[in-house]
């Protein structure tokens, strides 16, 4: 139980390091593509965990499989030297690392000082959000959760990540043997298929990712996971034959890689600046890990007592995510967090009417009023020893010299 333990926080650990450390490497023309590679290596270790299932699921030798976890550590361990450190990490800490400027010419493929300069700048302002202000991650959340620019944001982080569990993915993966009983005459069999079309569609939507737009995938995604849900639902109830299942399986897989499977991750690293991606990155994780485990200890009883219809609320949770996608999700590819975050307040400053916080105001609001109360004095002053220009001449008397201004 302990080592099972140690094991979930790795990848808990992991799952939320890796995205952030592609995604502040990777240049924005890559950023998609190297940021589905995370889940092309889960849906890969997914398919070589169903192969080696074949020899060693038997009773006295399923205890090997176990086996697996050092083997791969060692390997991650004996490869961690050739890791690049990250650049925003290091310029962060400090401005002037030459490391930094090294790492970035090798990843740019940069000639030049002023081209390595030029991207410096780049990382620079990236990250100067992050170092004006040093504050706890729950304060960070609070701050995120009260800003309506940044809000919209989290909140859509966090309905993709539930959309991605609550799909029933894994519930497909967790129970795919028992879910082919009866319709293929091996379980084991229809589920290395679904491990192996998870591995090709992944491999696929690495190239989609940054020639179509991350809110037109999800909603792509939603759409043909919904879609699959109902012939599941409708197979498993009499009305096509038994292979249909396995291939409603398949597309349901197909669809997911192609959106709700790598966007969720790699969405944030293009939501947030570099103040808040951490924390946005460690709460969608943590929400992620959730849900998880919610649809692993729930879909067992859904199976026993809805029977045929155990899809289908995964069904409705997808209609939700279609209709939110087509809705309210914003489109982040191609633009900056910063200017992300300019076009949510735009959009919501349309639909919500303003109202001034004084507490909120910045150093520029407070000079203003300062220099407009100095302004008013100097004015009453002027107006009490009679020498305020009204901009008029007042009317004088016959025999009145007019007075002088």
């Amino acid at each position: 139980i302990v080592s099972r333990f140690i094991i979930g926080f790795a990848s808990g650990f992991s799952s939320v390091l890796v995205p952030i450390y592609l995604g502040e490497q990777a240049p924005p023309s890559l950023r998609g593509m190297l940021g589905t590679i995370t889940q092309f290596a889960l849906v890969v270790g997914i398919l070589v965990a169903d192969l080696f299932a074949f020899p060693f699921a038997e009773e006295g030798k399923w205890r090997v499989l176990f086996a697996v976890t050092p083997i791969v550590a060692i390997i991650q361990l004996l490869m961690s030297p050739f890791l690049l450190e990250s650049p925003r990490w290091l310029l962060g800490r400090d401005p002037k690392s030459l490391k930094a400027r090294y790492i970035i010419k090798s990843l740019r493929g940069l000639r030049y000082d002023h081209e390595v300069e030029t991207e410096v700048g780049h990382f620079m302002m990236g990250g100067a959000a992050q170092q004006q202000e040093q504050t706890s991650q729950l304060g960070v959340l609070s701050e995120m959760l009260r800003k309506r620019e940044t809000r919209i944001l989290l909140i859509s982080s966090f309905i993709l990540q539930m959309g991605q569990q609550f799909s029933g993915i894994n519930a497909v993966f967790y129970y795919s043997t028992s879910f082919f009983e009866g319709v293929i005459d091996n379980p084991l069999v229809g589920t290395t298929i679904v491990g192996a079309v998870n591995v090709v569609a992944t491999y696929a939507a690495m190239f989609l990712m940054d020639k179509y737009g991350r809110r037109t995938l999800i909603v792509w995604s939603s759409a043909g996971m919904l879609l699959s849900c109902v012939v599941i639902v409708m197979t498993l109830l009499g009305y096509f034959q038994n292979f249909i299942a396995l291939l409603a399986v398949n597309a349901y897989v197909i669809f997911f890689e192609f959106g709700l499977g790598p966007i969720p991750w790699l969405i944030v690293a293009e939501m947030f600046d570099g103040r808040y991606v951490a924390v946005a990155m460690s709460a969608s994780s943590q929400v992620n890990w959730a849900c998880n485990f919610i649809v692993g200890l729930v879909f067992p009883y859904m199976n026993q007592y809805l029977g045929p219809y155990s899809f289908a609320p995964f069904a409705l949770v997808l209609l939700g995510i279609l209709v939110f996608s087509l809705t309210i999700l914003p489109e982040t590819q191609g633009s900056s967090p910063e200017e992300l975050a300019k076009a949510m307040s735009r959009s919501l400053s349309q639909n919500v009417v303003y109202t001034s916080n004084v507490a909120s105001n910045n150093e520029i609001d407070q000079e203003w009023r300062k220099a407009m109360e100095q302004l008013q004095h100097e004015e009453e002053a002027e107006r009490q020893a009679g020498t305020y220009d009204y901009g008029f001449q007042p009317i004088q008397q016959e025999g009145e010299e007019a007075p002088v201004i």
